[in-house]
């Protein structure tokens, strides 16, 4: 099982290179619209930047998952499902947006903390934040995006059908990540939310598991 799984996490990291138009275009919307809020804010208080950061997330998560399941058509479904279970399929496909998310947050963080300074007091934890919320909503989304290429390729059920669950975790993720600004730390809460969200996350890969197999059978 764990060599099927490794085997998909590697076609799409291919696929990712052979399209690599797809990648640069989702570095190039991080890169302008960053740059836009540079010229347009310039130095941002804490918790505005703290704000845009998370939004930001949301939206480069939207155009880099999207496409997960989307640019699968239906006769390589058909192959993918001669070949491997469905628990197999959305586990790789979960590892391999959960990784391009992390990526593309930390690449965020870094513009972010170049054009609109840096406001964190504590950086370590703040970035681990990071890792954890890009890891979050690519989950999310990834599941989205299965669900939404069922419904006749619409990817605009990504966003809808997303929003009320990315929500909470969204909000848990700003009320975290103000803990590193503050110039007290609390170890103790910083560490509950976390959990809380990780549990929001097993919950969420829980729920691919036991529902992506109807979908793969239609």
């Amino acid at each position: 099982m764990f060599s099927r799984i490794l085997t998909l996490f590697k076609k799409d990291i291919l696929l990712e290179f052979r399209q690599k138009h797809t990648f640069y275009g989702i570095l190039l919307y991080i890169a302008s619209t960053i740059f836009v809020l540079y010229l347009s804010i310039d130095r941002p208080d804490a918790n505005v930047w703290n704000g845009l950061f998370w939004v930001i997330q949301l939206f480069i998560c939207v155009n880099a998952v999207a496409k997960s399941f989307l640019q699968e058509n239906r006769g390589r479904m058909l192959y993918f499902y001669s070949i491997s279970s469905p628990v197999e399929f959305i586990i790789a496909k979960m590892c391999y947006n959960l990784l391009l998310m992390v990526l593309m947050s930390l690449l965020s963080l870094l513009l972010f903390a170049i054009f609109l300074d840096n406001p964190v007091t504590n950086t370590l934890w703040f970035t681990g934040i990071v890792i954890l919320g890009g890891a979050s909503v690519s989950i999310v989304f990834t599941l989205m995006s299965a669900i939404a290429a069922k419904a006749q390729q619409n990817a605009a059920l990504i966003a809808i059908l997303g929003f009320p669950v990315i929500l909470p975790q969204l909000l848990l993720l700003m009320r975290l990540s103000k803990a590193a600004f503050a110039e007290v730390f609390r170890e103790g809460a910083v560490l509950q939310l976390a959990a809380l969200i990780t549990g929001l996350d097993v919950l969420v890969i829980a729920m691919a598991i036991i529902l992506f197999p109807y979908l793969w059978k239609d």
